[in-house]
């Protein structure tokens, strides 16, 4: 998964059990484990607003962007390959079939 969730680390930062942090935040301990465990695929902007308000963190503490490697990951071409690639107007060539 490209974002990883770093809700402990800032929790343990800031000394905080998650019993706490539910209750301050308003969220049940279940939800808020399966946050901090990555197990979401989606947190609200206000549960995440709450979450740094308690913790006095801003979301790139909790949230960390991945970027995706290895085989499967497709590498976007550099500006040489797209220029390599793209011939000018001129170079074309209109090929029809005979009798069009």
């Amino acid at each position: 998964m490209p974002i990883v969730i770093r809700l402990d680390h800032v929790m343990l930062d800031k000394k905080m059990t998650l019993v706490e942090l539910s209750k301050r935040v308003g969220i049940t301990n279940v939800n808020l484990s399966k946050l901090k465990t990555g197990k979401v695929s989606a947190i609200r902007l206000s549960t995440l607003e709450a979450i740094c308000d308690v913790l006095d963190c801003q979301p790139g503490d909790i949230l960390e962007f991945r970027r995706e490697e290895g085989p499967d990951v497709e590498e976007e071409p550099s500006d040489e390959d797209v220029t390599a690639s793209s011939d000018s107007v001129e170079d074309r060539q209109d090929v029809r079939p005979a009798g069009l």
